[in-house]
């Protein structure tokens, strides 16, 4: 296991080569230009916040910029890139098909936001972007299944199981967003969107991956039962969307609270070796508690969620209840982690020997205690419950 370990922090130091020459693959020039895109849509959500008194659908236009355009675009980067460092597979002899993936999806990304912002007359143009982005995620999951048919049954297979599921429930998603866009009663089916879109991709690809970031971020080494920890977690996680898509489909609200308090038992499995490790070496950077106030965010989020399910009396209570979820979600938890792990990984695969890779991460942990105390600070202020 320890060898296993020691493994993905080999590949991290190899993609920032160190004392060695740079690789021929150019995987310092490819993850300089991939890495644009979700720091775009970031960069556009900082824009969007200064002139969204000017756009009707602003709340939408907002979601979507996070969740689908940076959030999707580093999962399928990133989850390619632990993909390959956890299966010991050779590596494919060109990116052509990452690029047509990364293509297609990003195309489908501008097709969705235009048409959801564009009114019920361009409404066939966000139902043809979300085509493009199902088709990318697809062929993204058979890529790594692929992959995963090529491995030796290495010991952190799980991570790649945890896309695997994380891909198919947003395959689950796309569907049901794209249908909304043609109907008036749609509350039960934007709970549907919503909750396994974020709790199905985004959150199980985060569990799955702290398996490997995180003791890289710590430097240092999960425990040795790591990896059974985190495989008897996913089918928890797994039993938990279930119960909660059929919950609120069929609107039974019970239902879908257990799948809830189900879903964060399985979260709060998969993080025992992760506080095992931190326990053992401390966080002391940006990125490391920026990624433990996120997972701090999930908790509440899933608390509101639950105690919001039980009180509604019908799915459009429910719907407009979630606004009061949304914000600890996708502010609290989405977007900390994706910045947390961003602010970790990318001075890391940039290249330019361990000196340059030091003044990177120097840089984006200057302050870092307090940046990331005022942060959650004025997130928690946000949501107290006055005017």
């Amino acid at each position: 296991m320890s060898n296993s370990f020691a493994a993905i922090r080999r590949s991290a130091d190899q993609a920032s080569p160190g004392s060695r020459a740079p690789r021929p693959s150019g995987r310092a020039s490819w993850h300089r230009r991939v890495g644009a895109l979700p720091l775009t849509y970031l960069a556009a959500i900082v824009v969007v916040g200064f002139v969204h008194p000017f756009i009707p659908e602003w709340r939408w236009l907002l979601i979507h910029l996070l969740l689908l355009g940076a959030a999707t675009n580093a999962i399928v980067i990133w989850s390619t890139h632990f993909a390959n460092a956890v299966l010991r597979v050779p590596p494919p002899p060109n990116r052509r098909g990452q690029i047509v993936r990364l293509a297609v999806l990003n195309l489908g990304v501008a097709a969705v936001l235009a048409g959801g912002l564009g009114g019920a007359a361009w409404h066939p143009l966000a139902i043809a972007g979300s085509g493009l982005v199902f088709v990318a995620v697809l062929a993204h999951l058979l890529a790594l299944a692929g992959r995963l048919r090529r491995a030796l049954s290495p010991p952190l297979v799980v991570t790649v199981h945890y896309y695997l599921v994380a891909g198919a429930a947003l395959l689950a998603g796309i569907p049901a967003g794209a249908w909304m866009m043609g109907v008036d009663d749609r509350a039960p089916v934007l709970l549907f969107h919503a909750h396994v879109n974020v709790l199905g991709w985004i959150t199980l690809t985060v569990l799955g991956t702290l398996l490997t970031l995180w003791p890289t971020v710590l430097r240092t080494r999960m425990p040795s039962r790591a990896v059974r920890w985190v495989t008897r977690a996913l089918p928890l996680a797994c039993a938990g969307l279930v119960l909660l898509g059929v919950g609120v489909l069929a609107w039974w609200p019970a239902v879908a609270a257990a799948g809830l308090v189900v879903f964060a038992g399985a979260v709060a499995v998969s993080i025992v070796p992760a506080v095992a490790a931190a326990r053992r070496s401390p966080p002391v950077s940006f990125a490391a508690w920026s990624i433990v106030a996120a997972i701090g965010w999930l908790f509440v989020a899933l608390g509101v969620d639950t105690m919001g399910l039980v009180k509604a009396d019908d799915p459009a209570t429910a719907v407009a209840g979630f606004g009061g979820v949304l914000v600890p979600l996708l502010a609290g938890f989405v977007a900390q982690v994706l910045i947390g792990s961003l602010a970790y990984l990318l001075p890391m695969v940039l290249g330019g020997g361990p000196a340059r890779v030091r003044v990177r991460q120097a840089v984006l942990d200057r302050h870092w205690s307090q940046r990331v105390v005022m942060g959650n600070t004025a997130l928690a202020v946000f949501l107290l419950p006055v005017g």
